[in-house]
Parts: C-alpha cells; sequence; structure tokens
C-alpha cells in the first residue's frame, strides 16, 4: 500500500469493556487525539448505547486523514482494544478483527499467550497494575481507561502520546489529567508487542 493509499485509509478501532469501565470515554478521547495528530476525518460512538455497569459494551474510533464521507458499521477493526482480558471468553473479539489487524489487551500476560491462527499483532499491559500503583482508583474501581491509550500510542503507532495528553488534559480537571496523563505514560512504557504492526 503506498502512502497516498494510507492517506485515505479508514482506521476502524473497536473498544470491548463492561459498562462503567469508560470504553466510550476512551473511544472519544482517541478521536480528540487523532484530531490534534491531524486526522482530518474522525468519529467516536458506542455500538449499542450505554449499558448497565459491568455488562459487555462496544465502542468504536474511527479515524483517517481525509474527510470520512461514508462509514460502515459492520466493517471489521483494524485495532481491537480489550479492557477486561476476560471479554475474551464472553465475546467474539477476534471475529470482529481483521485477519492483519492488532490486538490489545489489558492483560498481565505475554502477548504469545493470545497469538492465533490468524497474522495478528498482539500487544499486552498489565494496566490494573499500573493503575492501582499510582492511585487510579475511585470508591474501589481501578480506572484503567486512559492508561489503555497509552498501549494504543505505543503498539500502533497511529497516534501521538502528546497529542494523547493533550486530549486528556482537555477531558479532565487538572489534577485528575495530571495522574491519567501519568497511567498512558507508564502504559506506553511496560506494553509489550508480539510483533511490529502496520495498518
Amino acid at each position: 500500500m503506498g502512502v497516498n493509499d494510507r492517506d485515505k485509509k479508514i482506521i476502524y478501532v473497536t473498544w470491548h469493556g463492561r459498562g462503567g469501565q469508560g470504553a466510550v470515554t476512551a473511544a472519544m478521547i482517541l478521536a480528540e487525539a487523532a484530531y490534534l495528530d491531524g486526522y482530518k476525518g474522525v468519529t467516536a460512538a458506542p455500538f449499542f448505547g450505554v449499558e448497565r455497569r459491568g455488562a459487555p459494551i462496544t465502542a468504536r474510533t474511527t479515524f483517517s486523514r481525509e474527510p470520512i464521507r461514508t462509514l460502515t458499521p459492520t466493517a471489521k477493526a483494524d485495532v481491537v482494544v480489550v479492557l477486561d482480558e476476560r471479554l475474551l471468553q464472553a465475546v467474539d473479539v477476534i471475529g470482529g478483527l481483521k485477519p492483519d489487524g492488532l490486538l490489545i489487551l489489558n492483560s498481565s500476560s505475554e502477548p504469545d499467550k493470545f497469538c492465533t491462527d490468524m497474522e495478528i499483532a498482539v500487544a499486552t499491559s498489565d494496566v490494573n497494575s499500573i493503575a492501582k500503583e499510582i492511585g487510579l482508583v475511585v470508591a474501589g474501581t481501578v480506572l484503567i481507561n486512559t492508561s489503555l491509550l497509552g498501549s494504543f500510542s505505543r503498539a500502533s503507532g497511529m497516534v501521538t502520546m502528546e497529542s494523547l495528553e493533550k486530549a486528556i488534559a482537555k477531558n479532565f480537571s487538572q489534577k485528575a489529567a495530571e495522574i491519567n496523563i501519568k497511567g498512558a505514560r507508564l502504559t506506553y512504557e511496560a506494553t509489550r508487542v508480539s510483533r511490529s504492526w502496520q495498518p
């Protein structure tokens, strides 16, 4: 694929989480960061609306270097981000990913554990431990959504940490932004990737 073809390509990112984990918020912040990074077409939306706390929820971020004229809701994702590793047993996460896509997981396991017969790249990071360590916990709930954005930046190379940090800062108070940005930076550094990946 040539440079011009890549510029025209629409990137589909699907987020799998549980109600209350912030998958929709992460999808929106990624869209904002992509816009700051120079992508001209960006969208973010939940697939099935707001679900009850703890139930599986799906959101999508879509972006392109050129304005997006049409959207294909059923298109398979270039990147799938999973906030809760246990969802792999509850949802057909891999089925919604392109055969040469990128799977990003909140997991303490090595990426090789999740490699399949497909030609996908896999990235993992122990976001739960990072978030707990820096105090990203509210009412007993570990907040991992913004930290996982760091893993997205590291594994995909499509959106810079600088733009992610700016987008996070725009969506939180100064104090909250500082700790969320710290989580994203630490997760960026801790992300392990099975192999290099390009859309």
